[in-house]
């Protein structure tokens, strides 16, 4: 198979004007660029607009250094509240998934990626459990088993220190939490932020605490679903990336929706984990507009 083309990826974000689309096609066109996917909007109630395009990295005659030398006099020129970044496909993109002891989610991303569905490194995976550390050596893929002690405060930072320094040592473009089952300290998903990737059961708020497919069970609900979402410091609020729901009836038993709710879990963070490293989702806020 022939390696995929290389591409420079431009996401730019600033309040809405005319002649946004133009200056930038002409700064590529007059560069020579090559544009091969360009995708854009205009939010009407922030009065932002937003644009992601995609060029080849052969049609232009300097690197991609040079690109966003070049390109940070042309963001200047829409005001300092411009938001904007370039990335190069040639570039392996690098993951550090944490977990706790629920697999499914883990599964399903070492199986993408051993198939080549899912073009990333796996650099790391890091357990407050060592359930997982069997499956992840069998692909390859070094496990670190950190133990959060119960009740144990001190302990529970110490713990968190460990993950942030072997995380820190693979400089990751995404960091997984495929039901990791801990809640990352403040300072944690401030020095993540953008790049922490979290994914729930969509219950919330209606079934709050433990058990929620059992909660749900008991009230008949018809859809259970999964959210993508980036991490911040308030628990489960973070922007949104993608979710997705699958129907359940009355004859499903509380396993029937747990396998069901781990299915739609399993599709929205993979989704969701392609589409942050495609550099397709573009933060405003606590919004996301996904290309």
């Amino acid at each position: 198979m022939a390696p995929p083309e290389r591409r420079y990826l431009i996401t730019f974000g600033c309040p809405d004007r005319t002649g946004i689309v133009a200056r930038i096609a002409s700064f590529l066109a007059d560069a020579g660029g090559w544009i091969v996917e360009a995708a854009y909007h205009t939010d009407p109630d922030t009065g932002w607009f937003f644009t992601r395009q995609e060029v080849r990295a052969d049609s232009l005659p300097f690197g991609v250094e040079e690109l966003r030398e070049r390109f940070t006099a042309i963001a200047a020129e829409f005001g300092e509240n411009t938001s904007w970044r370039i990335t190069d496909t040639g570039e392996r993109r690098r993951v550090v998934i944490l977990v706790s002891k629920a697999a499914h989610c883990l599964y399903d991303l070492l199986g993408r990626v051993a198939s080549g569905e899912l073009d990333v490194d796996v650099s790391a995976v890091i357990g407050n459990h060592a359930e997982l550390g069997g499956i992840t050596r069998a692909h390859g893929i070094p496990f670190h088993h950190v133990p959060f002690p119960a009740g144990d405060a001190e302990g529970k930072r110490a713990a968190f220190a460990r993950v942030r320094e072997l995380v820190a040592a693979h400089d990751p473009h995404a960091v997984v939490l495929a039901r990791f089952m801990q809640v990352l300290p403040p300072e944690l998903c401030a020095e993540w932020a953008g790049r922490a990737l979290n994914i729930h059961h969509s219950f919330l708020p209606s079934f709050v605490g433990a058990r929620p497919y059992h909660q749900a069970h008991r009230r008949g609900v018809k859809l259970v679903g999964a959210t993508c979402h980036y991490v911040t410091a308030d628990l489960d609020a973070g922007p949104i990336i993608e979710q997705d729901v699958i129907r359940v009836d009355h004859g499903d038993s509380i396993q029937d929706i747990v396998r069901k709710g781990g299915d739609i879990e399993k599709v929205v963070l993979a989704r969701g984990l392609r589409w942050h490293l495609e550099d397709r989702v573009l933060v405003h806020g606590n919004r996301t507009v996904v290309f």
